[in-house]
């Protein structure tokens, strides 16, 4: 896999697992943390991932978006992160597990299991974006119809196909194919439970 360039998008997931009754606490932290951390320009996004309710997980993370490597490096040393990495600390066990993304896997994220093989992540996404190409122009056609522009018409395309992918498609599919894409992990998991 060959690394990007200093110009892309950086996407990077960071996980921790927090002390049990500084849930609310840590939350809260991060909540301001992602909040502050937009004032520096070089952050393009962020969004903060919590344990599914009723689980048992302390585990929470961030997937952050940054202009470029140089710019995340940046961030990482400067006075804003070091705050935050010493708050985090009272309220955390163990360091942050730092991953950072490249194209398919940011569907396929999940620290709690392996990364499946990138022929199978191509295979899956291949399997959501043919239909879901062929299925968002034909259902926008008749809502906007062909008098707006071509270049009108291809953007709401575009944007309805990722809104599909992105929040449907390939959560279901990835969930449906769950046992396919980890079969370490489900063995391991039945013979833990045998």
């Amino acid at each position: 896999m060959t690394a990007p360039s200093q110009s892309q998008p950086i996407h990077v997931a960071i996980t921790r697992r927090v002390r049990p009754g500084c849930e609310a606490e840590f939350q809260q932290a991060l909540r301001e943390f992602i909040e502050a951390s937009f004032s520096n320009g070089a952050v393009l996004g962020a969004n903060m991932l919590v344990p599914v309710p009723g689980s048992d997980s302390s585990e929470f993370g961030i997937l952050r978006t940054f202009q470029s490597q140089g710019e995340r490096d940046a961030f990482y040393k400067s006075p804003l992160f070091k705050a935050w990495a010493e708050r985090a600390k009272a309220l955390t066990i163990g360091e942050p597990v730092y991953r950072q993304l490249h194209g398919l896997e940011a569907w396929f994220r999940n620290p709690n299991q392996p990364e499946p093989p990138q022929w199978k992540m191509a295979l899956l996404t291949f399997i959501a974006v043919w239909p879901v190409s062929m299925a968002v122009p034909a259902l926008l056609t008749p809502l906007i119809g062909r008098s707006v522009s071509n270049t009108i018409f291809a953007g709401a395309v575009a944007a309805g196909i990722v809104v599909v992918l992105t929040w449907f498609a390939m959560p279901l599919l990835v969930r449906l194919a769950r046992k396919w894409l980890y079969p370490k992990q489900d063995s391991y998991e039945d013979n833990k439970s045998s």
